[in-house]
């Protein structure tokens, strides 16, 4: 239900802003977007601690009556041409089949142990298949459910592609960095959303700068400042030890919210740039579409990775436990572990935190290849220019 939120928030702003607003209408958005990576980790954090998780999905529901309300108050009087073309309940079905198959053999993998599991083989075999037979019908169906052709116009692909792959790697690491907070630095939740709560304070600031510098400025060179930018926050994350206090912690959660900032409005632009009125809803939401599931395919790979990566050097360590430098670093520890009923588990611990301080750890090694793949994503340079910074804005007026 949450999925049009985005897309119908996207059409509705440049439907009601005039073409040399546009660049300020997506700011606007923007800045009210980046209000969850601030709130919303520290919120959450503080609910789980003194309530239960569960409620951080009851808390959806005053909000979600208020918000509506509120648009309903705005837009009711508000008249736009609708169409009703026949609903594409092949394609629907499709679609549903392969992202449901992908998503759950993609979060039940690591569980089931990947292909050597019958259900994981089945999966994997309906994503693919109902993925092929997806693309064929939308490209050959009169009123598809998902309108591929726009992938044929230069920006529109250029654009998703980038604004994708960068939006998995960050949203990969938005959510694993939490985790790793909790795991191996003792953090409650409540304090490792406190610690990633600054990342929107910059992208909120700047968002007003961005609606009037984007309509002067070309979008390709400030999205590409934004990947450079999100390198050297990966880089600086990458040399993490588990001795880290809490300020080294949120400085580059500070600064990340420059690159965001450089971020979303210049590729939306971008991708949105000359569309006629009517598929401005169909290129946003094929765009946020896209966006989205990367950023949970994503979210899913860097988590399996994490964990394998995790077991192999854990495993590493535990081999050489009975070298003489093993047991040196350890010895002491022992002793007093052996004073407790659970000796055995906390000297495993001991392990997993001396793991975590590695050079090679699996955080610090997927932040260091998150960096690099920011700086090959040339994509956003396929793309021509978006004329006034207002991208999709042209047509919406």
């Amino acid at each position: 239900m949450a999925g049009p939120l985005i897309p119908l928030s996207q059409a509705i702003l440049l439907g009601s802003y005039p073409k040399e607003k546009g660049s300020t209408a997506l700011s606007l958005w923007a800045m009210t977007a980046t209000v969850g990576p601030i709130a919303g980790p520290a919120l959450g954090g503080w609910i789980t601690d003194s309530y239960s998780w569960s409620w951080i999905f009851y808390i959806n529901i005053p909000v979600g009556i208020f918000a509506a309300g509120v648009t309903w108050i705005i837009y009711r009087t508000r008249e736009s041409p609708t169409r009703k073309p026949p609903i594409d309940v092949v394609g629907l079905g499709l679609l549903i089949t392969w992202v449901a198959s992908l998503q759950i053999m993609l979060d039940k993998g690591k569980d089931l142990d990947w292909f050597a599991s019958p259900v994981i083989v089945i999966l994997g075999l309906t994503a693919l298949i109902s993925f092929a037979f997806f693309i064929v019908w939308e490209l050959t169906e009169e009123n598809p459910i998902v309108d591929l052709r726009l992938f044929r116009e230069r920006n529109f692909l250029g654009g998703t592609i980038a604004i994708s792959v960068a939006y998995s790697v960050f949203f990969g690491n938005l959510v694993l960095l939490p985790q790793w907070m909790q795991e191996y630095l003792n953090y409650r939740s409540v304090d490792a959303g406190l610690v990633t709560a600054p990342l929107g304070v910059f992208a909120v600031i700047l968002a007003p700068v961005m609606g009037r510098v984007l309509p002067r400025s070309d979008a390709r060179i400030i999205s590409t400042m934004a990947f450079v930018g999100f390198a050297i926050v990966f880089y600086m994350r990458s040399k993490y030890v588990i001795e880290i206090d809490t300020w080294h912690l949120v400085i580059p959660t500070l600064l990340q919210g420059i690159p965001m900032a450089l971020f979303f409005v210049p590729l939306t632009a971008i991708i949105l740039s000359g569309q006629p009125p009517h598929k401005i809803p169909a290129a946003a939401g094929l765009s946020n579409f896209v966006r989205v599931f990367c950023g949970a395919v994503g979210t899913s790979v860097a988590g399996n990775a994490w964990n394998n990566r995790t077991v192999l050097h854990h495993e590493r360590l535990t081999e050489r436990a009975s070298g003489q430098p093993v047991v040196q670093s350890t010895g002491r520890f022992d002793a007093v572990a052996a004073a407790y009923e659970h000796a055995v588990g906390a000297r495993a611990f001991r392990f997993h935190r001396q793991y975590a301080g590695r050079d090679d750890g699996a955080e610090r090694h997927l932040l260091r290849v998150r960096g690099d793949l920011y700086l090959i994503i040339p994509l956003i340079w396929i793309t021509r220019p978006a004329k006034g910074g207002g991208g999709g804005a042209a047509g919406a007026h």
